[in-house]
């Protein structure tokens, strides 16, 4: 497929995926936002056996800056629910994918950038990362998730701060507060997430996919994600890979698993 504003590469079973604006510091404008849609829900799936993905942003600026001001000027009051409803869209598939989604975090995270952030699994940041929601010093909220997903990171207390000051946070403050998995030097950031990925790719691939389901039914409204947990539990003790994995504990070998 082709895109333009998204670098697509594939290495060893990892997708590495660079949103290419980086004159724009990398702003999420509607053309970025379809693009990611449609690599997540349509070209993502049909890539057999990968072992994740790896969200960056090209330069050594920004992951992204925020959202493209410029698209939001003259939007009706529906049109903008419009343009939200779409971002959450895009974000819940990114969140919902069922290989692992790493941020690389190399630089400015922020607005729609700490949102695209937040939807994806885990969070690697660069020592220079910056991250923050500052919608409100233009007069709006965040749009894509903001206001949720910081809630589930970082607390209900802190996220308020931030939601209300636009203050930013740096990378330490970021890791101290439980937004983001690791904090490294920027040259050693793509190779911390690929050894994440590596690490996950040895465990059952079903089973990473349910862990994925089961910790975001934690969050959707009315969903009980206890009664997920049950089911894909069950779910998971008739697959092969549990048969290959029970068997390889058992006789002190590592597991062979093929994702049936």
């Amino acid at each position: 497929m082709h895109y333009e504003n998204l670098l697509i590469r594939e290495e060893n079973g990892i997708i590495f995926l660079t949103l290419n604006r980086e004159k724009a510091l990398n702003a999420l404008n509607m053309q970025t936002m379809r693009e990611l849609g449609r690599f997540f829900r349509e070209d993502a799936t049909l890539r057999n056996g990968i072992k994740g993905v790896i969200v960056t942003g090209a330069g050594h600026k920004a992951f992204v800056a925020g959202a493209d001001i410029k698209e939001f000027l003259g939007l009706s009051p529906e049109q903008g629910r419009e343009m939200s409803q779409f971002g959450h869209d895009v974000f819940s598939a990114i969140e919902s994918f069922p290989r692992p989604v790493v941020a690389v975090v190399n630089g400015f995270a922020l607005g729609g950038g700490c949102e695209l952030a937040m939807a994806c699994h885990l969070r690697v940041a660069a020592e220079n990362a910056r991250f923050g929601q500052p919608e409100v010093n233009l007069g709006i909220i965040p749009g894509y998730g903001g206001t949720q997903r910081l809630i589930q990171y970082i607390g209900r207390g802190k996220a308020m701060e931030l939601l209300m000051t636009g203050d930013m946070i740096d990378a330490q403050e970021a890791l101290r507060l439980g937004l983001v998995n690791y904090v490294t030097p920027q040259a050693e950031a793509m190779g911390k997430a690929v050894e994440l990925l590596e690490k996950i790719a040895s465990k059952g691939p079903i089973a990473i996919a349910k862990v994925i389901e089961t910790v975001n039914a934690y969050f959707r409204h009315g969903e009980d994600g206890f009664a997920r947990e049950v089911a894909e539990f069950g779910n998971t003790t008739g697959t092969e890979d549990f048969k290959e994995g029970a068997a390889a504990f058992v006789e002190k070998r590592k597991a062979e698993f093929r994702g049936e």
